[in-house]
C-alpha cells in the first residue's frame, strides 16, 4: 500500500516546520510541489534531495492521472504548497478528492500538520475563535459583493484572505456594509521580517494603510469580529 502525505510547509519562517515534516520529505518518493523553486528552498534548507512534480492550480488531467499511476505502482508520495497547509484554499483538495475516489482503500492518505495562515491569525488577533467562517480568497467580481453582506451579518468571526492588489477596495467594501465600531484584524506577513497584525475599525485601517502604502505589501488575512 502507498501513502501520500499532505505535509504542512513553512507560511514564512523556514524554521516554522515540524520534525515529523522533514522526516516525511526525507523518506518519501516524490514531492508534488505548487512551485518547485519556491519548495527547493525549504528542501535545500534541510539538505533533502528528493525528485519533485510540480502540480498546481493549472495543472491539466494528464498530471493529476500520471500521479495517481505512480501511486498505483506503490510510490510513497507528499504534497506540499508553497506555504501552509495543502487544500486549504489550495487546489492540492481536488487531487485528494480524485485519489480517494480512484484508488479507495489501496492508498493511505495521512495528514502531517503544521503551519496555517488562519490559525496563526486567528490566534494574534484576539477575536472569538471556538468558531468562525473561513471563505478563503474571495472571487474578483462574481459574488464578492454577496460575500461582503454575509460577513456584515455573520454572528461568527470571518476569515478571508486577500492579495494586495485588492486589499484596500477590500476594506472599502467592508466600511460600506459593516457597523462602524465592529472591529477588524488585519494579518500581514506573518512569520516573516515585517509581520505584523493590526486591529481597528475600517475607518481606521483604512486611514493607516492609506496613509502607509509600504505596508500594503505582502499577504493578508482579513479578520472580522462576529456580531
Amino acid at each position: 500500500m502507498s501513502n501520500l502525505y499532505i505535509v504542512a510547509t513553512p507560511i514564512g519562517n523556514l524554521e516554522d516546520i515540524t520534525f515529523r515534516a522533514i522526516e516525511t520529505l526525507k523518506s518519501a518518493d516524490i514531492i508534488l510541489c505548487e512551485d518547485t523553486r519556491v519548495t527547493k528552498k525549504l528542501l535545500d534548507r534541510y539538505s533533502i534531495v528528493k525528485p519533485t512534480i510540480s502540480y498546481h492550480s493549472q495543472s491539466k488531467l494528464k498530471k493529476i492521472d500520471e500521479i495517481i499511476e505512480l501511486l498505483r505502482e506503490g510510490k510513497n508520495l507528499a504534497l506540499v504548497s508553497d506555504a501552509g497547509t495543502p487544500a486549504i484554499s489550495d487546489p492540492g483538495s481536488f487531487l485528494v478528492s480524485r485519489v480517494r475516489r480512484e484508488l479507495f482503500d489501496s492508498v493511505r492518505i495521512i495528514p502531517i500538520p503544521g503551519p496555517s495562515a488562519v490559525v496563526s491569525a486567528l490566534s494574534a488577533s484576539g477575536f472569538p475563535a471556538s468558531d468562525f467562517l473561513f471563505l478563503g480568497f474571495l472571487p474578483h467580481k462574481k459574488g464578492r459583493q454577496a460575500l461582503f453582506e454575509e460577513i456584515k451579518n455573520s454572528k461568527r468571526t470571518v476569515v478571508f484572505y486577500e492579495s494586495p492588489h485588492r486589499f484596500l477596495k477590500s476594506l472599502e467594501s467592508l466600511g460600506s456594509v459593516l457597523e462602524s465600531k465592529r472591529l477588524i484584524a488585519i494579518g500581514r506577513e506573518l512569520t516573516k521580517i515585517y509581520e505584523e497584525t493590526r486591529v481597528g475599525t475600517t475607518e481606521e485601517l483604512l486611514s493607516f494603510y492609506s496613509s502607509n502604502p509600504d505596508k500594503v505589501r505582502g499577504e493578508f488575512v482579513v479578520i472580522v469580529r462576529a456580531l
